[in-house]
């Protein structure tokens, strides 16, 4: 065990029921550098999505929560052990994937994992047992014994993954797991940790610059920039339904429009398909009743019928269009309720 001077911080029992991850206005500096501005956050287990512009602090607020940085301000703790003088004791239950390759490449995979998972505190022969189970979980199985010089891309990616699994930790910091991947292989990588929070029931969060990344496997999503917290909300929140109506017919785009606009209805041609404009809930029921008449008096050959959900880009997007964003920590999603800053995904 560890020993704290007196004069540090006040140790944090790991109890149950305690946030995930809590941030009180933790900042970090290098130089004149701000890589961490006051972020204030609260986030309880689930599959969290750490997202923004590379240069954005993912990177380092994942290295301050597993206890490789002391943050210059502030405070932070990570299921229960406070970042600062607990670094040790929380070193065992947090996995980390860093986004560099900083794999030996004289090992195998075994070897390492092996070797990892014995520095975790685990005895011989369970660390053979569970670096077996990692592996052959990451789909490296029968390439356990290669050496990971000769290992592609997306393997030395699955050798990071098993060493930050084969200690069963409590949580999982990932940093771009992607990171190098193409399209086959980064899909691969995202079943991976899909499966990793979802069949284990173990707290993920994953950094990513990929909004596409984060909508496929996260369920909560903290989006931050230039060390600044943007907001902090379910994934639902940004990608809930708007009040846009999208018809898509092969042909009368025009005619279809102009109908519809006859009837009442506010549209326009944005593409392959015409938008109509949703008022309210009560009113939905007509635009699609009046669409779908309308269609068939004009014998269009109607492809689909849908509503248009957000898409996560716009919480950048209009981030950045409006005025004295960068000054401002905390933006709204549009046309949505304030997101909250403690919160989770509740799992």
């Amino acid at each position: 065990m560890t020993t704290v001077p007196a004069d540090s911080p006040r140790l944090v029992a790991a109890e149950p029921g305690a946030p995930l991850i809590r941030l009180e206005r933790l900042t970090m500096r290098y130089g004149t550098v701000t890589a961490l501005d006051e972020l204030t956050l609260e986030l309880q287990p689930g599959i969290i999505g750490l997202v923004g512009a590379n240069g954005a602090g993912k990177t380092t607020l994942l290295k301050i929560l597993v206890g490789l940085l002391e943050p210059t301000a502030g405070r932070a703790t990570a299921i229960g052990f406070d970042v600062r003088a607990q670094g040790t004791e929380l070193r065992q239950y947090v996995g980390y994937m860093p986004e560099h390759d900083v794999l030996p490449p004289d090992l195998s995979a075994t070897e390492l994992v092996a070797h990892l998972a014995r520095i975790s505190g685990l005895p011989a022969a369970a660390a053979r047992e569970r670096t077996a189970e990692v592996l052959r979980h990451v789909g490296l199985y029968e390439e356990r014994y290669r050496q990971i010089g000769g290992y592609s891309t997306g393997m030395k990616q699955r050798v990071k993954l098993a060493q930050a699994l084969v200690h069963d930790p409590r949580l999982l910091l990932l940093d771009e797991p992607t990171n190098g991947l193409d399209p086959a292989g980064r899909d691969e990588m995202l079943e991976l940790v899909r499966r990793t929070g979802t069949e284990f029931g173990m707290a993920v969060v994953v950094a990513s610059h990929l909004l596409g990344e984060i909508e496929r496997v996260c369920d909560f999503l903290v989006a931050i920039d230039a060390g600044r917290l943007l907001s902090a909300a379910p994934l639902g929140t940004y990608t809930e339904r708007t009040g846009v109506l999208a018809v898509e017919v092969d042909a009368g785009r025009d005619a279809l429009a102009g109908a519809l606009a006859a009837r009442g209805l506010s549209t326009r041609v944005d593409g392959r398909e015409v938008l109509v404009a949703i008022e309210d809930e009560a009113s939905r029921v007509a635009p699609y009743d009046l669409v779908r008449d309308t269609v068939a008096e004009l014998d269009l050959p109607l492809v689909r019928i849908e509503q248009r959900r957000r898409a996560l880009a716009e919480l950048f997007r209009d981030t950045a269009t409006q005025p004295g964003a960068a000054s401002s920590p905390v933006t709204s999603v549009p046309g949505a309720a304030p997101p909250p800053t403690s919160a989770g995904p509740g799992r």
